[in-house]
């Protein structure tokens, strides 16, 4: 993969996390508003707009990637993306790692790796 391809990669991965994460925390600040209900809160908060934001810019970036790389290859790195969100609702919300997703973890980087480093 050239390096303008694994940057738009690690962009598009970091973009990714970010938005799973951040459209969590927007569902869990709206759970906690008592004024309103739980959707008019949740369009209300400005963490839920950031995240669509980031998913709109992410989609010309996703799309620059693609054209740079083979979909099959473009959509498997991609799927790295998972190992950081689980990462990152550990880290950001105190989700549990069990044994069986060190597990599942363990295989989804080894098929990464195997496919993303994969030639054509």
């Amino acid at each position: 993969m050239s390096p303008l391809a694994l940057t738009l990669l690690a962009v598009v991965v970091v973009g990714n996390t970010a938005g799973q994460l951040m459209l969590k925390a927007a569902s869990m600040r709206a759970d906690r508003a008592e004024e309103v209900p739980h959707w008019q809160a949740l369009a209300l908060d400005p963490v839920l707009w950031i995240a669509l934001a980031i998913y709109g810019a992410e989609i010309f970036i996703w799309l620059a990637f693609l054209s740079l790389v083979p979909l099959w290859q473009g959509v498997m790195v991609a799927c790295v993306d998972i190992l950081m969100v689980m990462v990152g609702g550990r880290i950001f919300f105190g989700e549990k790692i069990t044994g069986a997703r060190i597990v599942a973890i363990g295989l989804i980087a080894i098929g990464v790796v195997l496919v993303g480093g994969g030639g054509q």
